[in-house]
């Protein structure tokens, strides 16, 4: 399985442009999947300068309902005139940085016959699994970090139920794709315990303290091979890294085997 960041918050190469989200590329023996679309249309023209051509992707995955993960579906449901999109029942659900900054989906969208809403357990294809993992016992929790929902038109913490992870078994390995892990990346991963992670981590608002350093251990006792971004953080990643021997960070424009 190859996967390519097509969009994400570091890029090494002065030809492809980052951004302040998260679009994956990956290709499997039987398929061609976009995980994510970055929050404009960029994630395309990465892709461009590397030679994907998003015409033939045949499966969209949106993993959450935030504008970093999903501003560019219209631009991917322009481009790619077949794939249909999974994301959550929840996702158009209003999203909030604090009381006033809107961080959620484009809702003239909401109704594109692409679209195939998730929740539970959805079963594309034999080994190609989305979770949203909502019914699951949290052992961990960071709160909300400041993002919001309404309900009742009440603004009040987000839950995080228009998440959902991917999950793609392929020889002999689980593979598990996480958009930002806003559900804690520690419950995730022992919920899953997968032979690889490809995702954000959520901690790049964290301090550098022993807190992070017992997250960081306690992630490492797991036989997981983790490839973090986005909002894990950049020095985050780098303190955790002292104490993961299987932690690397996955830049936009480079591609993994795994």
């Amino acid at each position: 399985m190859k996967i390519t960041a097509l969009l994400e918050n570091t890029a090494p190469r002065k030809d492809i442009l980052p951004e302040h989200g998260l679009s994956l590329y990956i290709e499997t023996k039987n398929r061609k999947i976009l995980f994510d679309m970055g929050q404009t249309e960029r994630f395309a023209q990465n892709a461009s300068v590397l030679g994907i051509d998003l015409t033939a992707v045949d499966t969209a995955v949106l993993s959450h309902g935030h504008y970093d993960h999903g501003g560019g579906l219209k631009r991917f449901l322009e481009i790619n005139q077949t794939a249909p999109v999974y994301l959550s029942s929840y996702a158009f659900e209003p999203h909030c940085h604090g009381p006033q900054k809107y961080i959620g989906l484009n809702t003239a969208l909401e109704n594109n016959n692409r679209l195939i809403f998730t929740d539970g357990i959805t079963a594309i294809d034999t080994g190609f699994t989305l979770y949203s993992c909502n019914d699951k016992e949290k052992k961990h929790s960071l709160g909300s970090c400041g993002l919001y929902t309404y309900e009742n038109g009440t603004l009040i913490p987000d839950d995080f139920r228009h998440e959902q992870y991917l999950l793609i078994e392929e020889n002999k390995k689980k593979i598990l794709f996480s958009g930002c892990s806003h559900k804690g990346i520690l419950d995730i991963v022992r919920w899953f315990q997968p032979d690889v992670l490809i995702g954000g981590f959520h901690f790049s608002k964290l301090p550098l303290d022993e807190a992070l350093k017992g997250f960081a251990q306690y992630l490492n006792q797991f036989q997981t091979k983790y490839y973090t971004c986005h909002c894990t953080g950049v020095e985050q990643f780098a303190f955790m890294k002292n104490y993961m021997e299987r932690l690397h960070y996955l830049s936009c424009g480079e591609s993994i085997y795994v």
